[in-house]
């Protein structure tokens, strides 16, 4: 980590944060103090896993009208959808996340930042725990926007993190809940539900979702919007 983080001149929390993102898109395989490349990956791959991901961002942020109020849960795709904010005037915005707080602040106009607050835990490189939860239970908002390690067409969002609480949370005090999500996310077994489907108002997903997938989301009532990639 040491070595990595004086090549990049950048800390080696960085380092940590970014592997765990490239670990957690089947990008690397982290050892021991550092990474190797996932078997089969190649830069054109990471390139349009980068492109899938603003994709959805984007049109995530479309949903976003000026004066909303609006959660966005840590993560690599909710994140992205702050560069796509910039001509949105007096948005409140709350997050969990350090890099996205920093990202709000530096949008013009400057929309209303709420941190949660909370335990921070290193495997998501976000605030989590009780007192984020109270904090989150203390507001409403319009539009609360999570991802998904996994997606389980029985089940909801998956992941491997046992810290669900906050996210689910912030699905009590939205008016809807979005989920940023590539359609390869189906092919992930995770043991944990984070959200089932009737606690999703909208999946925002790219153009490999299956026709089936498509159609059982769409019969329990959930809209799902389609990027072309």
């Amino acid at each position: 980590m040491e070595s990595l983080a004086n090549q990049f001149t950048t800390s080696e929390v960085t380092i940590r944060k970014d592997l765990a993102a490239l670990e957690q898109n089947g990008l690397v395989l982290r050892r021991h103090g550092g990474a190797i490349l996932a078997p089969g990956e190649s830069k054109e791959i990471i390139e349009k896993v980068s492109k899938r991901k603003m994709s959805i961002a984007q049109a995530a942020a479309a949903l976003i009208k000026d004066h909303d109020r609006i959660l966005i849960d840590s993560g690599n795709t909710t994140h992205a959808m702050v560069s796509f904010l910039k001509a949105k005037r007096g948005l409140v915005v709350m997050t969990n996340s350090l890099s996205t707080a920093q990202d709000v602040l530096d949008l013009e106009p400057e929309p209303t930042l709420l941190m949660t607050g909370g335990t921070w835990d290193v495997h998501s490189q976000s605030f989590q725990g009780a007192m984020a939860e109270q904090m989150v239970s203390s507001y409403n908002f319009d539009l609360a926007f999570v991802g998904a390690s996994g997606l389980d067409l029985s089940r909801g969002t998956t992941t491997f993190n046992e810290l669900t609480q906050l996210t689910l949370a912030m699905t009590k005090v939205a008016r809807k809940t979005v989920v940023l999500a590539e359609s390869e996310k189906f092919q992930r077994k995770m043991p944990n539900l984070e959200l089932s489907w009737q606690q999703i108002t909208t999946l925002i997903t790219d153009d490999q979702i299956s026709e089936s997938a498509h159609k059982t989301l769409t019969d329990m009532g959930i809209a799902v919007e389609i990027v072309t990639i």
